[in-house]
């Protein structure tokens, strides 16, 4: 499991004090795979995780937290809302009349506030989610290797990517985040699954330079991104 993998590369702890540990890893990388041996029992509300396995449901747990929140929060209130979970967005109920305005930053590390950070693009969301997914936020040092959070399950180690973040709109803040996760992870051929999918999407390169994917708005004024 991907939490397994994070483990193996010193993330292990609290972020603060992994990143401040800076020594070799004695551990080595773990592929993914794990998942396939964790057993669930809906009927009894059980799973069952085997021996070794750790499961990290990370940023998936945090959107779905969102979506339930502005949800529920609507259907009590009558009224439109916006529930930001450390970036995972998800709106409900009535928007704004002019829309949920939504600043996207794609350079953020883990030292960054929103008062040290340049929002890069203004869109306006009206409804589902809105997800960024980086390899700027976690990052830290072990042995002289830079690391990052989101790990290729095919090696268990830190993606090698063309993308330095991903932004995707979707009908729910998990859909988004999950497309945005993914993204980084395929690369350059993301911008087809993207596409094909119809998941609006801005997608950052080293560089800065950003592929803007299935009708995700240009960056010379507002548009609606959802």
């Amino acid at each position: 499991m991907r939490r397994q993998a994070l483990a193996n590369l010193g993330y292990d702890r609290d972020f603060g004090s992994a990143r401040r540990d800076t020594g070799v890893l004695t551990r080595h990388p773990v592929p993914g795979g794990g998942w396939r041996g964790i057993v669930l029992d809906a009927g009894r509300g059980e799973v069952t995780v085997p021996d070794g396995v750790l499961v990290d449901l990370g940023a998936t747990a945090k959107a779905l937290g969102a979506d339930r929140a502005a949800a529920k929060i609507a259907a009590a209130t009558g009224s439109g809302v916006l529930v930001n979970l450390g970036g995972d967005i998800s709106v409900a109920g009535r928007p704004p009349a002019e829309g949920w305005l939504v600043g996207i930053a794609d350079d953020a590390s883990f030292d960054t506030t929103t008062m040290s950070v340049a929002a890069r693009q203004l869109v306006t969301i009206r409804d589902g989610g809105l997800a960024t997914s980086s390899v700027l936020g976690r990052t830290w040092q072990r042995g002289g290797t830079w690391l990052h959070h989101i790990i290729d399950p095919r090696t268990g180690e830190p993606a090698r990517t063309c993308w330095r973040t991903a932004t995707v709109a979707a009908a729910t803040c998990v859909d988004a985040n999950v497309a945005s996760t993914a993204a980084i992870l395929r690369g350059e051929q993301a911008v087809g699954w993207l596409q094909r999918l119809r998941l609006p999407a801005r997608l950052v390169r080293h560089d800065g330079s950003a592929v803007l994917v299935a009708g995700w708005p240009a960056e010379a004024h507002h548009g609606n991104a959802a």
